[in-house]
Order: C-alpha cells, then structure tokens, then sequence
C-alpha cells in the first residue's frame, strides 16, 4: 500500500517501564491481511479456481469490511457538525482508507482481468463477456434472456409520482438514462430507469456444450442483461447505462431494555438490516460522471463513498463458477481428516475418555469424535443431561440434528445459543425454535456480551454417581468449517475441568458472572488480568537474565493493554514471536523499541483459526488454548474460555506442531514489518499446512 499504515489516531501504549510504541491503523490493517489473500489468487503452482475462490473470499471480506468497520466511520461523519475540524478530520480518515481500498481493489481487478481469465482459459474455462461470445454463444444467451430473465425483470421509471426504487443491500442493480421511440419533430426528453436484479436469478450461467467449443464456458447474468437491454426496453433508446451495488451498514443493534426477548427484537431487526445505512456505493468502471454523480447524491453519500470497479461488480458471486465447474484437477487435492489414533473406533467414548485426555487437531484430524461423543450421549440410557454452547452452527448440523434427538428421547438439552452471531442470527434463531419445541432448554447468554466459548459437558450416571464428559474447542461447532479451518479441541473427563465448565453454565443459566475457576480461566472475568499478570512475570525473569519467551497464535492482535505488555516483555528482553492471521497493530522490529518481536502471517489453504498462548518465565511454562483472540471484544465484551494445558505430552504436541511448524514455515508465511506492510517469506522449511497433512495421513496409514 502507498499510505503508511501507522495510526496518527492511537496515542502511546504500555506500562511505565517500556518506551511507548505509537500503534498501526486497525483499517488498513484489515486491508492488508486481504492483500496477502489476494496474493493466493496470483500463485501460479495453486490449481486456478482453488485462486479464483482466493478472489471470491477477498470480496467477501470487503463486503463485510464496509458492512462493519466502515459504517461507524460513515455514521460519525453524517453526525459531524459540517466545516468543524471534526468533520474534516473524519473525512481526512475516510480518503486515507479509501485510497487504500482503491489500491487493493486496482490489484483485485488487474489478477483478474490480465492473470486469472488467462490461466482460466489455458484450462479450456471461460467466462465471456459480450464481445467474446460468437454467434451461436449470443444467439443461445438471447434466447436464455428471453425464457428465463426477462419474464422477472422490470424497468421503474423514475419521476415524480415514482421516487427511486428502495435498494437492498449488496443487490445488483442497473440505472439507465432513456430516450422514448416517438416520432416527431419535438423532441422527447430522456428519462430515468431503474431495473433491480432478483437475488433469485443465478448471477452466473454455464453454456452447454453445443455452443462451448470443447471448454467450459460461463456467462454472468449482468452480461447477459446489458447486452440484451433493447429486448426489455424495445420502446426506447439506452442513452446511457451502468451498474451499481450499494453497500449497508449490516450490524444488528438490541438495546439492554430488548434482552427479555431478545429473539424477537433480532427477528425484527432482521427483516431491516438489508436497507440499513448507506456506506459504500460501487459502479462499473464506464459509469459516467453524470449518473455517479446522481446516484451519491440519491444515497447521500460522500464522493468518498464512490467505487468504480474495472471488473465484475461482485467478484463474490464467482463462486458460482467453482459450484458449476467440473473439479479435475483444476481445485485442491481432496483431503479427508483421519479418525484420531489417540482412540479407538470400536470402544466406547465413555471408557476411553476416562482413561485419558484426547487434544484433536482440525482439520487434519477429523471431528468425528466429537459427534460420536454426541452419538452415544443421544442413545445412552445413562446419560442424563447435554449442556452446549452454540455460535456457529450451520444451516445443515449433525451436531444439532444430535441434540434435537438427544432432547426427543428424554435427555435434559440446554444449549446456550448465541443469536448475535453476525450473519448467522436467521440460522441460529431457526435452530433455537426447533430444539424449543421439542423440549430442550434454550438460553441466550448473558445480556449485552456474546456467548463465545466453545463448550460441551455430558452428564452421565456411573455406579451410582455422575461422571461428567466435556470437550472445549477453539472453533464453533460447525461440521464443514472443521474441514476448512485449522482449530484445537480437547475431549476430557477431567473432574476439575468439568467442574470448571459446569460452573461456567451455571453462570450463563443464572445471568451471572463466572466465580473463579480451578484451572480454566474465563472472560470477561479473568482472562485478562491472568495474561497480563503471565506476562509481567516474563518480563521479570527476563530482567533476571533468565529464560523468557512468548510466542502467540492467533487470529488478531488489536488490544491495546495486551500489546503493552507484550511490549514491555520485549523490551525487558524476552523473545516475543507472534503468529497473526489477519490484523496485528503491534508494529515489530522498530530499533529500540520492538526489535525483539517478530510478527508473521499464515495464509495457505486452511483458514488459521486455533489459538494458543505459550508463555515461559524461568522455570514456569503456561501453555492455553482459547476461544478469545487479543482483542478488547473478547477479554472484556464476551463469555471466553481458555484452558491450559496440563498434560506435559498434550502441551509439547501443541508446541512441535502448532507453534514451531509455523515459525519455520517457509512457503506460506509472511513477515510483517515496522510500517505494517507484509512480504512473503520463502525459505528452506515447507508449508506447515502441508506439512501436517503429510504427516497426518502417514500417521492414519501406519494405524492402519
């Protein structure tokens, strides 16, 4: 990026005893973890739609990025006195993060047009735009056009008796300057139109095979439109036409008061969140000045908020072409997680779990565990109750359809659904309904903070006393992503664990706050003040001269108290190594400051999404795996969790293949720099992903 991504905004960070460190940009940070996406999407040794779906996902996350970052920023310039320095301050910050997203979506546009449909093509796959198709392609686009578009579509005229159209979030849309067909010397004036895509219609469509000349060929539904507009229209001229995208604020808002059915205020809140606040308007890049001009002002949007795109206007819904493409070798290698060799799958869960703890690593180990715990907690006579929390569960969930069997059979089901997971709220309140009415408890945390952790407790009737079976994670409960993102979980049996997380639903039940834990260690409560108090003890040690270290993995790094001591350990002279997937504002290798911290990135074909905190002071080794990330949302505004390690075996697996792998990663890392930026790091170790996934299935072939 050309901006610095220091932030002029943060003020100085950390204790009295270290030298402050001004941090970086949260934003543009978040911009370039998306560049290092994007740059997947230019690897030439990665199948081509494996880094089409690379494009898609940096789309996807700008789209949230607008819907969720940048609204605020959007809201307190529209509520700025307009002149004041604030609002010229505000502005000032809007350009700044602007100019960045232009450049990212430059380099977007540009992998696509001059790389990605050239590597596309030389696997015989197309997507043709107008001028590309020959006869016969626009001949059977004509005809598609007229069966199965236009017979949805309609042109609203705009005048005064019919404003301009209500436009839904992220919906595509055209807008078009009309010359009526009259005959006459009088001149007709031109006229306003506005035509709003179904979401119902597939924005991308596959030629068959008569018309695709040996290739897979596909065409996206706004070509198809745009080049057949006279047909729509055959009353009149097109004197002028472009497409737009409009861009809302999308995150839901329930006030304290609303807590007592929070179910139904976000029910509400649902069926408004496609027309909340304009933030972000995007145009093709013909748009003229004139109809961009007029659409701003139609939104009350600020030049700023103006996007012109030299591409497709949603590269999201590319994804589309994967789901219709023939997969060969054009994607990924299917790898299917093994069954853990820590168990075996003809006993019994219960037998098993009572003789030992079982860390599972996702997804190179599979989840099926975990489900066959559920399995045999829905059938067992002996098991009296289910306990879990729900955050991201899923359209289609095994580990749902489970407990609903769990609550028709008897069993006593409370699940701690968290409604406020953004853009899963509808999924969550269906599952909710469901397992209501058959029976099973539902509760939805604690009011104002989200239910975060990731926890499971069974209890279970044992010669004549209960025995109760937990399994905590990293990730949500979500059969698919346990496929595609990295996570640690760890089945246990543990008496002082499961009685840490009994306490711990005890507390949501009761809409109090945790009391404090035997070994595990919550938030908002705890967590905190147990990190920040580790960490001066590093810092101690390593002013005593003696072994101090701190290596983090997580998925961001944006709080400030804990970068501050992270700072303080630094310059006390302990190691500080930081594996961030995405935004880490701690700036590393600034010459006295942060030489000792180094910041690196994992972007490879998971999504890096396990978090662990390893900490060594002396003779003291803390090693926790976490649900919260070392943001101020998770330490202080949500229920965590995070437990460590107790078994010394469970805790050097989690170092030798969660933590050093990724230090020595040499193909899909990327070390960050004092000024924020990333470059790639190539050296002589392999992938860590890759790596596992070797090592995992030798594993699984040796068991065998």
């Amino acid at each position: 990026m050309s901006s610095s991504l220091t932030s002029r905004a943060s003020g100085p960070i950390g204790p009295r005893t270290a030298q402050p460190v001004l941090l970086l940009n949260r934003e543009l940070a978040i911009l370039e973890f998306n560049r290092r996406v994007l740059a997947q999407a230019a690897l030439a040794n990665i199948p081509v739609l494996e880094r089409l779906r690379y494009l898609t996902i940096v789309s996807a996350n700008l789209d949230e990025f607008f819907e969720v970052r940048m609204a605020p920023h959007m809201a307190a310039l529209r509520d700025a006195l307009p002149g004041s320095g604030e609002a010229a301050r505000l502005k000032l910050e809007l350009q700044r993060i602007g100019g960045a997203v232009r450049e990212l979506l430059q380099a977007q546009c540009r992998v696509y047009t001059e790389e990605l449909r050239a590597a596309l093509g030389d696997q015989k796959i197309a997507i043709l735009g107008h001028v590309d198709r020959d006869a016969a392609q626009q001949d059977w686009v004509r005809q598609y056009f007229v069966k199965e578009v236009k017979p949805l579509l309609s042109a609203t005229l705009i005048d005064p008796r019919h404003p301009f159209p209500k436009v839904a979030n992220k919906s595509l849309n055209f807008i078009l300057r009309l010359q009526p067909k009259k005959k006459g010397a009088v001149p007709v004036e031109s006229v306003l139109a506005v035509i709003k895509i179904p979401r119902a219609l597939p924005r991308v469509i596959r030629l068959p095979a008569k018309v695709s000349q040996g290739r897979q060929v596909f065409v996206l539904l706004s070509s198809v439109l745009r080049s057949n507009l006279s047909i729509l229209l055959p009353e009149h001229h097109v004197l002028d036409c472009a497409q737009f995208r409009l861009t809302r604020d999308s995150d839901l808002w329930v006030r304290d008061d609303d807590q007592t059915d929070l179910r139904q205020a976000l029910n509400s809140q649902l069926h408004t969140r496609q027309f909340g606040m304009p933030v972000r308007l995007e145009v093709n890049a013909q748009c003229s000045r004139a109809l961009a001009r007029l659409l701003l002002q139609q939104f009350e949007l600020p030049a700023c908020a103006l996007y012109r795109m030299d591409a497709p206007l949603n590269l999201v819904r590319l994804q589309q072409v994967l789901d219709l493409a023939e997969p060969g070798k054009h994607r990924f290698k299917p790898y299917e997680p093994g069954w853990t060799p820590a168990l075996q799958r003809k006993e019994s869960m219960w037998s098993q779990l009572a003789r030992r703890d079982v860390l599972l690593h996702h997804p190179y180990e599979s989840f099926e565990p975990v489900l066959q715990l559920l399995r045999e907690a829905a059938d067992d006579k002996h098991v009296l109750q289910i306990q879990q929390t729900i955050y991201r569960a899923g359209l289609h969930s095994e580990v749902m359809d489970l407990l609903c069997k769990a609550a028709r059979r008897g069993k006593e089901v409370t699940v701690v659904f968290e409604l406020m997971a953004r853009f899963d709220e509808a999924v969550n309140i269906a599952w909710a309904e469901q397992l209501e009415k058959l029976g099973g408890q539902v509760l939805y945390g604690l009011p104002g903070m989200k239910t975060h952790c990731k926890m499971l407790l069974i209890t279970r009737r044992e010669k004549k006393q209960w025995r109760h079976y937990a399994h905590i994670s990293t990730g949500n409960y979500n059969v698919s992503t346990t496929r595609s993102y990295t996570d640690l979980g760890l089945l246990t049996s543990h008496p002082e664990f499961c009685a840490d997380i009994q306490a711990m639903f005890v507390a949501l039940r009761q809409h109090q706050d945790a009391p404090a834990l035997k070994h595990l260690v919550n938030a908002p409560q705890h967590l905190r003040q147990t990190l920040l108090s580790h960490l001066v003890e590093v810092s101690a040690q390593a002013r005593r001269g003696r072994e101090a270290r701190v290596l983090l993995k997580l998925n961001a790094l944006t709080d400030e108290g804990l970068i501050a001591a992270l700072v303080d350990a630094a310059q006390a002279g302990a190691q500080v190594d930081l594996i961030v997937r995405g935004a880490c504002l701690l700036p590393p290798g600034l010459p006295e400051l942060t030489e000792r911290v180094r910041v690196r990135s994992i972007i490879g074909r998971f999504l890096e999404h396990s978090r662990v905190y390893h900490m060594v002071a002396g003779e003291q080794v803390w090693t926790y795996l976490s649900s919260a990330d070392g943001m101020a949302r998770n330490l202080d505004r949500r229920v965590e969790l995070a437990w460590p390690l107790l078994d010394p075996v469970l805790r050097q697996r989690v170092y030798d293949e969660v933590l050093t792998p990724y230090l020595l990663d040499g193909e899909d890392a990327w070390a960050q720099g004092p000024d924020g930026r990333y470059q790639a790091v190539k050296g002589v170790y392999p992938s860590a992903q890759q790596a596992l996934m070797r090592k995992h299935a030798g594993a699984r072939k040796k068991d065998v």
